[in-house]
C-alpha cells in the first residue's frame, strides 16, 4: 500500500514572536489615529493620572507621620499605581508607553520616523494639558475638602525635585525602562486580573523607588507649585526636561531596541 504523503507540521510560533507582532500591530494602530482622536485620549490619561497623587496626599495627610517611614512608603507606592491603572487598562494615550510601543513599527520599517514624532508630540502635549489641570484642580479641592493637606502635595513634590540634574535623568531612565517592560508584559497579558497585576506590579515599583515618570511627576510637581512657595517653576522646567529624555532613552533603548533585535535574532535562528 502507497504511504499517504504527510502535511509538513509548522513549528508552532514562539510567543515572544507573538508578543512582537502584537505590539507592532498596536503600534501601527496608533500611529494611524486621527489627531483629535489622540488629543482627547492623550488629555484623558493625564487627567487620569493624577489620581495616583491626589490619593498619595490624601493618604499622607491621614498617617499624618504616625507610621514608621518604611510603612508609610509602601502604602504610598501602592496608591500611586492606582493612576496607571485607570490608564493602561482604560487603554488611554500615556507618552511613556509610546516611547516603546510605537518604535517598533519604525524599527520593522513598517512606519516613518516622522509620523512616530507626530505621535509622541501629540500624545506627550496633551497628557502635560491634563496632567497640569488635574494638578490645579487637586490643589484647590483637596484641601477644601479636608481630605489633604497642602503641605502633603508640597512634600510629594519636593521628592520630585530636590535631586541633581543626572540622578533626576537616571532615575527617569529607569522609569522609562519599568514602562516600557509594562507595555511588553500587558501585550502578554491573558485576561483582565493578569494585566490589572502587572500594572500594579510595574507601577508600586516605580512609586517605592521614587523614579521619575515624566508624566505622573508633572502631577506630583504642580500639585507642589500651586499648593506652596517651595516649588518654583524653575524647578519643575529642569524637572522636566530631564525626566522627558530619561524616559525616552529608557523606554526606546532597554525595551523596544533590545527585544526587537533579541526577536528578530531568535526568528532568523529557526
Amino acid at each position: 500500500m502507497a504511504e499517504e504523503p504527510t502535511t509538513p507540521v509548522e513549528e508552532p510560533t514562539k510567543p515572544y514572536l507573538e508578543i512582537l507582532e502584537q505590539e507592532i500591530k498596536g503600534g501601527l494602530r496608533e500611529l494611524e489615529r486621527p489627531a483629535a482622536g489622540l488629543l482627547t485620549s492623550g488629555l484623558s490619561a493625564g487627567m487620569d493620572l493624577g489620581f495616583s497623587v491626589l490619593l498619595m496626599a490624601v493618604m499622607l495627610t491621614l498617617l499624618d507621620g504616625e507610621l514608621p517611614r518604611s510603612i508609610e512608603q509602601i502604602l504610598l507606592a501602592n496608591m500611586y499605581s492606582v493612576g496607571f491603572i485607570f490608564v493602561i487598562l482604560g487603554r488611554s494615550e500615556l507618552f511613556t508607553e509610546h516611547t516603546t510601543l510605537a518604535v517598533l513599527p519604525v524599527l520593522d520599517g513598517k512606519a516613518s520616523l516622522a509620523s512616530l514624532g507626530r505621535l509622541w508630540g501629540l500624545v506627550y502635549s496633551s497628557n502635560l494639558v491634563g496632567a497640569a489641570a488635574f494638578s490645579a484642580l487637586a490643589a484647590v479641592i483637596a484641601p477644601a475638602l479636608g481630605i489633604a493637606e497642602s503641605t502633603a502635595f508640597v512634600d510629594i513634590g519636593r521628592r520630585m525635585t530636590e535631586h541633581e540634574w543626572w540622578v533626576i535623568g537616571a532615575s527617569a531612565v529607569l522609569a522609562g525602562w519599568l514602562m516600557g517592560l509594562l507595555s511588553w508584559l500587558v501585550a502578554a497579558g491573558r485576561d483582565t486580573i493578569s494585566q490589572i497585576f502587572i500594572v500594579w506590579l510595574v507601577a508600586a515599583s516605580i512609586g517605592l523607588a521614587n523614579l521619575h515618570h515624566s508624566i505622573a511627576g508633572t502631577v506630583e510637581v504642580l500639585s507642589g507649585l500651586f499648593s506652596g512657595p517651595e516649588i518654583g517653576p524653575l524647578d519643575f522646567a529642569r524637572f522636566l526636561l530631564w525626566t522627558t529624555i530619561g524616559n525616552a532613552l529608557g523606554g526606546v533603548f532597554f525595551v523596544a531596541l533590545i527585544k526587537y533585535a533579541h526577536v528578530r535574532q531568535a526568528k532568523r535562528e529557526r
